[in-house]
């Protein structure tokens, strides 16, 4: 009887010490972490055209759409809490001129998740830009004209401002508070 109860704590001890062992392997150890690439190569190209096409914008890449998008509700909120744009470009003000999102050619599953996308940004009241692949110069160029023009006109935007400050140039009263 002594000897039942002296193996069958020998085999406790055991089975313990492989179970502990085998436990303490399973533990996630952390891995060496590596440098990435911040663009993909069409990302790259995208980019490079924009500060080619907007020298004076400002261009965003991989902005959350917690950045962009806010809400009271949190169950509203989780909707679009994992989602990222490609691009956002702003103009000198920091205001929002448009969000650019590519799409990569091979991929056709995206494609629902994509309108879902815009018709976020857009009931926010953001312009969506979609290209598939690597937007042309041509297409850029159509695309955002209109306020590359008017950042490349400075001056006629002082000149806009200045002329709301004419009406006060003649007043001889002073309000005070």
């Amino acid at each position: 009887m002594d000897m039942i109860i002296v193996a069958s704590l020998v085999l406790l001890a055991i089975v313990t010490g492989v179970a502990y062992k085998g436990l303490k392997n399973k533990q996630q150890t952390d891995s060496a972490l590596r440098r990435r690439a911040v663009f993909n190569s069409h990302e790259q190209m995208t980019f490079t055209r924009l500060k080619e096409i907007l020298p004076e914008a400002n261009i965003l890449a991989h902005v959350s759409f917690d950045a962009l998008l806010t809400t009271k509700y949190l169950h509203t909120r989780r909707k679009y809490q994992q989602m990222f744009a490609d691009f956002v470009v702003l103009d000198k003000d920091c205001k929002v001129l448009a969000v650019i999102a590519l799409d990569d050619v091979n991929s056709v599953k995206r494609s629902t998740s994509s309108r879902y996308e815009d018709a976020l940004l857009q009931s926010a009241g953001y312009r969506v830009v979609r290209y598939m692949g690597i937007p042309e110069y041509q297409y850029l160029r159509e695309d955002f004209l209109s306020e590359f023009s008017e950042m490349s006109r400075p001056q006629l935007m002082e000149e806009q401002t200045m002329g709301k400050f004419d009406l006060y140039a003649n007043r001889d009263s002073r309000v005070f508070g």
